[in-house]
């Protein structure tokens, strides 16, 4: 064993000098090999170190008149919730165009089917949803006529209550010609209220919110501009003179304000032009300077507006070839058969210049100054007769009452006895003189309908308001007693047949026959 140690041990003594430099060599690899590795974890470090961290800045106050507008008005705006009932029926022709008006469409029985059959399942309740502005701390809130028209129950939800408080609203009044109404609900604390702006100060380009319930989203605000001053999109309604306005409008904004830059309410959503039924960048408001004049009305003794007339029609846009032939001014188109123009003497083809010695440059001059007054007063009108000026005075009138047919308003509504319902579910009224006149139907002959109860038999064979009743079952109908005396005979399963003049027929419509089995 020593014998082979010491030979091992004088053999690694003759080759130290190899030994050793493998030993270095192996160590200098290793050291460099840890130091590339090193350097390039380092360079990868490096670069980390070298990005900007990032961080959240300070808040900064932005501009905040938007949501400033937003903050102090929305607590005044609410979301109004109406209830009616509708009595589904097959799908029938329109009445009175065309022979068999009461013919079954062909497509009827499609949709009940693919609706469910719902047409044989009796009335069914429908939901729909608007907007409104509270205008007096004691709950008096101003929307859109059309949002709570033929409502069964109308509730109201406030915007710093929860969800499930709503609260009942009554009907104040409307007024058809604006399409305004005025709701209350009775609360036992102070409601915040809109603040009221002047909307003849609003012009085209000015900044403006429009605030309400789109789709019953409730406190939504959309931003826009001005689009537009002065616009008459419906046909016969010359107290309707809208803002058009850009500011985002769709269903269930009705009623709801359109507010300008000092968070005045300037004017009341009410229509939009689309052909989609939604937001297509044209939306209209009622000016604040007409919901004014409207709300106090409505607020008033009567709850009810009362604009004069004088019972004159007229061009709405002017020609200048009619001022050429019959002289500038109001050229008179037509004159209503008993009016006080009438009476005055004032036929078609005058022109009106002036009223109580001051000029009238247009009709709407015209109209606003003859609406203002009240009935029974007397105006003098300057007017043009073939080349010739002359004045008449004229007594004014109530516009209700003269257009009553146009406008299908009942213009026997200020009578103080209140009508009992039928059990046919409809209250009639004696027909006036003056109705029957511009009806051309003779003195004393029909009844018109006041109301029709939704879901009622009345409503089953399709009489609504306005409508003159001649003949019940070939009796005639010429008065309250009549009909009381008629209907009381009437019994369960017996056929009920009317002979009505429908409401807006005018002078020369047709009567038809309206028909059913009495439940």
């Amino acid at each position: 064993m020593d014998v082979r140690a010491n030979a091992l041990w004088g053999r690694f003594k003759a080759n130290r000098l190899v030994f050793t430099l493998v030993v270095l060599l192996t160590l200098t690899v290793g050291i460099l090999i840890g130091t590339i590795v090193s350097v390039g974890v380092r360079g990868q470090e490096k670069k980390s170190a070298d990005a900007t961290p990032l961080s959240v800045p300070s808040p900064r106050q932005m501009s905040n008149q938007f949501s400033q507008i937003a903050k102090s008005l929305e607590p005044a705006v609410v979301n109004i919730n109406t209830e009616s009932t509708i009595k589904p029926s097959v799908r029938k022709m329109p009445r009175g165009q065309g022979p068999g008006d009461d013919q079954e469409s062909p497509f009827g029985d499609f949709f009940d089917k693919f609706f469910g059959g719902q047409g044989d399942n009796g009335p069914i309740r429908e939901r729909s949803l608007g907007s409104g502005v509270i205008l007096d701390s004691k709950g008096f809130i101003v929307t859109n006529r059309h949002v709570v028209e033929k409502a069964d129950r109308i509730r109201v939800k406030l915007q710093d209550e929860p969800a499930n408080v709503l609260h009942d609203a009554k009907v104040i009044g409307t007024d058809q010609e604006t399409d305004l109404a005025v709701i209350k609900i009775e609360v036992d604390k102070s409601l915040p209220i809109a603040k009221l702006g002047n909307s003849d100060g609003m012009q085209v380009g000015d900044w403006v919110l429009a605030v309400g319930s789109p789709f019953g989203l409730q406190a939504t605000v959309t931003a826009g501009i001005v689009s537009a001053k002065g616009r008459n999109i419906v046909p016969n309604r010359q107290f309707q003179s809208f803002i058009q306005t850009d500011a985002a409008i769709n269903p269930g904004n009705s009623g709801g304000p359109l507010v300008n830059l000092d968070g005045e309410v300037i004017g009341i959503n009410t229509a939009i032009l689309t052909d989609t039924n939604a937001y297509a960048g044209v939306g209209f408001a009622l000016p604040s300077n007409t919901v004014v004049q409207v709300y106090n009305q409505l607020t008033g003794p009567e709850h009810r507006v009362q604009r004069g007339s004088i019972g004159i029609e007229f061009n709405a846009q002017e020609n200048p070839a009619v001022a050429r032939v019959y002289g500038a001014g109001i050229t008179i188109s037509n004159v209503v058969p008993g009016s006080p123009a009438e009476r005055a003497g004032l036929k078609t083809g005058d022109t009106i210049i002036s009223v109580d010695g001051k000029q009238v440059k247009n009709g709407d001059e015209l109209v606003a100054d003859i609406a203002a007054r009240k009935p029974g007063a007397k105006v003098a009108l300057g007017y043009l007769r073939n080349g010739k000026k002359e004045e008449s005075s004229v007594t004014v009138a109530d516009r209700a009452k003269l257009f009553a047919t146009r406008l299908g308003e009942d213009e026997d509504n200020t009578e103080e006895s209140t009508p009992k319902q039928s059990k046919m579910g409809l209250t009639v009224r004696p027909l006036t003189d003056d109705m029957a006149n511009r009806l051309n139907i003779p003195s004393g002959q029909g009844v018109i309908v006041q109301d029709v109860k939704p879901g009622s038999f009345a409503d089953d064979v399709g009489l609504t308001r306005g409508d003159v009743i001649v003949e019940i079952n070939k009796h005639p109908v010429n008065s309250q007693d009549d009909f009381d005396k008629i209907q009381a005979g009437l019994t369960s399963g017996q056929d009920v047949v009317f002979l009505v003049r429908q409401r807006g027929a005018g002078r020369n419509g047709g009567t038809i026959f309206l028909a059913g089995t009495l439940p």
